[in-house]
């Protein structure tokens, strides 16, 4: 039998909250059901990737350990980006994210591409791609661009849906052909303002024209998307994302082969 892949999935954060007696000096680092589920959903084994930095750090285990032992990296939703990430200050205080994941999920990305392996995100992942290789995001698009589709409605969560315009020839446009509905969900306030050099879109909202969908042009796998492809149900009427998973996975099967060759 061959062996199952490894799959890296980027941890969330719960940073110390003094409100709250058992958590006042205490950081959690966890990952979504959902999303270690759609990574097993490939046949992939999800892993945990722990930040090795923060007050209680020990020994010497660095990201580019674990991007030399896994076969690929999934950036999952989560927080904001922080503005300082690509030179701007927060237009109000709860927009300005977390700077500590900021820098640890950029090095991740960094640790991967050099070590070969493919990275793939959504949601803030996509965002945080985008902010690590030189481009900008609007900090709040309802405020920014007051003409766009409400992209995040908490009362409803993932439940607010809009249809993706993929742009054609691209590889996005390859993979779901066919689909028999592009029907996506918007969980997200923040979006792509400017797109990182060496990157197309490979997506958009045809109603707005935001970013949904990009990918790196260069040697290495990086590609994104906006939605969360984790919580669609094709049964249900949503988009069917098993081909963007195939994809990475067999872009991370390539990569592990490759490597197993080389050593």
């Amino acid at each position: 039998m061959k062996e199952r892949l490894k799959i890296g999935i980027s941890a969330c954060f719960l940073h110390p909250d003094p409100a709250r007696a058992a958590f006042a000096s205490k950081t959690l680092q966890y990952v979504e059901q959902s999303m270690a589920h759609w990574v097993m959903s490939g046949g992939a084994l999800p892993v945990m990737i722990p930040s090795p930095a923060g007050d209680t750090a020990r020994g010497e285990v660095h990201l580019d350990d674990y991007a030399r032992w896994l076969d690929g990296l999934v950036l999952h939703g989560g927080a904001d980006v922080w503005p300082g990430s690509y030179g701007e200050t927060p237009l109000q205080e709860h927009w300005s994210g977390d700077r500590i994941r900021d820098a640890y999920e950029q090095a991740l990305v960094k640790a991967f591409v050099t070590a070969g392996k493919p990275v793939f995100g959504v949601c803030r992942g996509m965002q945080l791609i985008n902010v690590a290789f030189g481009g900008t995001l609007l900090q709040d698009i309802s405020t920014q661009r007051p003409e766009a589709l409400p992209h995040r409605d908490a009362q409803v969560y993932d439940q607010n849906f809009h249809t993706l315009e993929v742009v054609p020839k691209t590889r996005l446009d390859a993979l779901l052909a066919g689909a028999d509905s592009y029907k996506i969900n918007s969980i997200h306030h923040q979006g792509i303002k400017d797109l990182a050099p060496g990157f197309v879109v490979e997506a958009h909202c045809p109603e707005d024209g935001m970013i949904e969908a990009i990918r790196y042009t260069g040697p290495a796998y990086v590609a994104a998307v906006q939605w969360h492809p984790e919580f669609h149900r094709p049964e249900l009427g949503t988009l069917d994302d098993t081909p963007l998973l195939q994809d990475f996975l067999e872009a991370a099967q390539a990569a592990k082969d490759t490597t197993e060759k080389t050593a």
